[in-house]
């Protein structure tokens, strides 16, 4: 059975649209089938300020892997393309977040989904919002483009100019 997974890639270091290219290389030799994914956008660094502006993304993908499974596959994803984990949320090569799996409410010590702060970060309901405005937050019960409309964060979002 294939899982229905949102994922949030990000990236402020270095040249950001090379890792989400090979990032999204990687996912798909790795069993996952990407069904769609949204804009680029570029958003000031969220939580340690100091730092280039993020570049994110989001993408819906299709996999036969379980969620530890999924996210042993984007730690080492993000470890092959140079991601440090020495600050909390300091610069990196990229970030790959576990926003939705299926519609499973998960809460291991490693592992929390939907992702905790969701509702919190415009940078990451409007990718989000670009390919699933509609689907419904399994703990909240509100659709992405209700979070995104009653998001407290204030931080500009901008569509990526290439």
């Amino acid at each position: 059975m294939a899982n229905t997974v949102y994922l949030l890639l990000g990236s402020n270091e270095g040249n950001r649209l090379e890792w989400f290219e090979k990032a999204t290389l990687l996912l798909q030799d790795a069993r996952c089938r990407i069904v769609s994914q949204s804009a680029i956008y570029e958003t000031a660094a969220w939580g340690l300020e100091d730092q280039p502006d993020f570049l994110n993304m989001a993408l819906c993908v299709e996999t036969s892997l379980n969620p530890q499974g999924l996210l042993a596959l984007t730690q080492n994803i993000e470890a092959l393309l140079g991601r440090q984990r020495s600050i909390r949320w300091g610069q990196r090569t990229l970030d790959i977040d576990i926003l939705l799996f299926n519609d499973d409410i998960i809460k291991d010590d490693n592992l929390q989904v939907p992702h905790p702060q969701l509702q919190n970060r415009r940078f990451a309901l409007i990718p989000l919002h670009d390919i699933a405005a509609g689907y419904i937050h399994p703990a909240l019960h509100k659709t992405i483009a209700t979070l995104l409309a009653e998001c407290p964060d204030n931080l500009e979002v901008r569509t990526y100019k290439f």
